[in-house]
């Protein structure tokens, strides 16, 4: 059951909308610093980063990033879809259209996520109202999983699925027209399992996401030492940008 008011999603009571289709986010780049999680009820240390960069492992599930990218369908109604990118596969691990998407939707769906593949060792989102919400910040402590907040308007810092939020939308929201929620849900499952296992990257070594997953998992984070891969053997996060924790939130009540 979705969260919006319809529980099909067909739109076609409200058709004749016009609005028009937002722009796709430009991603550039950005110098900030980095605050450290979890820091037992003292002041968060912040450590100037004009040079530093945030590594992690590159294996599956190190790091997820998290974002929605919005759309409408054909009646002019609006519906956003949350998108859920391991940064080191580059694999879509979810990418769920809902009418209305809150912040104990997006904690269900983690929830979700983790009981099929494991729990992540950091997320990094944006600090939108939906992400920064109580539930949230109680499913980031309840799971003990650091969530990595960038600076706000700076969607660069969040550059994985960002980059696959552009995909997206360039081939595939721009390019179709939705009559309801159920054929938004199957178009972009379609799209994203296309997108995970036909889809070669160049930064995987011309692999797809899926077939990359499965050389790492088998080889570990040594599979970039193959020349084969241009893929480091660890992989940057919200590059130079600022992170705030969901444990800083906490604490600052």
């Amino acid at each position: 059951m979705s969260d919006g008011v319809s529980a099909t999603g067909d739109c076609s009571s409200c058709f004749g909308g016009t609005e028009s289709r937002p722009a796709s986010i430009a991603s550039t780049g950005s110098i900030a610093r980095k605050v450290f999680p979890f820091a037992s009820g003292k002041p968060d240390a912040v450590l100037s980063a004009r040079v530093l960069r945030f590594l992690v492992e590159a294996k599956a599930n190190a790091r997820w990033s998290l974002d929605f990218v919005h759309d409408q369908f054909a009646c002019g109604r609006r519906f956003r879809v949350l998108n859920i990118v391991d940064d080191v596969t580059r694999e879509c691990l979810a990418a769920i259209p809902d009418t209305s998407i809150s912040g104990r939707r997006v904690a269900r769906e983690l929830t979700t996520l983790i009981e099929r593949r494991g729990k992540p060792g950091m997320i990094v989102s944006d600090n939108g109202t939906e992400l920064t919400s109580n539930a949230i910040l109680a499913w980031s402590k309840d799971h003990k999983v650091e969530w990595h907040y960038i600076a706000p308007g700076k969607p660069m810092q969040n550059g994985y699925v960002e980059s696959f939020n552009g995909r997206m939308r360039d081939e595939l929201l721009n390019e179709s027209l939705f009559f309801g929620l159920d054929h938004a849900r199957s178009a972009i499952a379609e799209w994203a399992d296309d997108y995970n296992h036909f889809r070669p990257h160049s930064s995987l070594g011309y692999k797809t996401p899926a077939d990359f997953a499965g050389t790492i998992a088998a080889t570990g984070s040594n599979a970039a030492q193959d020349e084969s891969f241009a893929f480091p053997p660890v992989a940057h996060t919200a590059p130079l940008g600022v992170l705030k924790t969901a444990g800083a939130l906490v604490a600052a009540g």
